[in-house]
């Protein structure tokens, strides 16, 4: 069977999910998922099985409503690491999915780092 782009990403989202739980303990997930035109973040305790905090490019009080570029990402890592603190939660592992680290995934991530949140 061949490997498709889908399935190499599936693969990559798994890979990176097992390594982090095994070096995670019981900190939060910093979950980022990026579509074709939204971006969204949540982040989660698995220990529990909720979402603490959650931001998405859908919000309109964001100001970046279905966009999907280095500025909307910005923003919705600077509103997830406001929201995460307001929950109680500063140490979070940041979980890229299948997501390579550059572009609007770093640009989320070093916003949400200069509103507070280690990982």
């Amino acid at each position: 069977m061949a490997n498709t782009k889908l399935k190499l990403f599936l693969r990559r989202r798994m890979r990176v999910r097992s390594k982090l739980r095994k070096h995670a303990g019981d900190k939060p997930r910093l979950s980022v998922h990026r579509s074709s035109k939204n971006i969204s973040v949540q982040v989660i305790d698995d220990m529990q099985g909720r979402t603490l905090a959650a931001a998405s490019s859908l919000e309109a009080t964001l100001g970046v409503v279905g966009k999907n570029n280095l500025e909307a990402a910005a923003r919705i890592g600077a509103a997830i690491a406001e929201r995460a603190k307001a929950a109680g939660v500063e140490d979070v592992y940041f979980d890229r999915g299948g997501f390579i680290f550059h572009g609007k995934i770093k640009a989320l991530a070093d916003a949400a780092r200069e509103g507070g949140l280690k990982f």
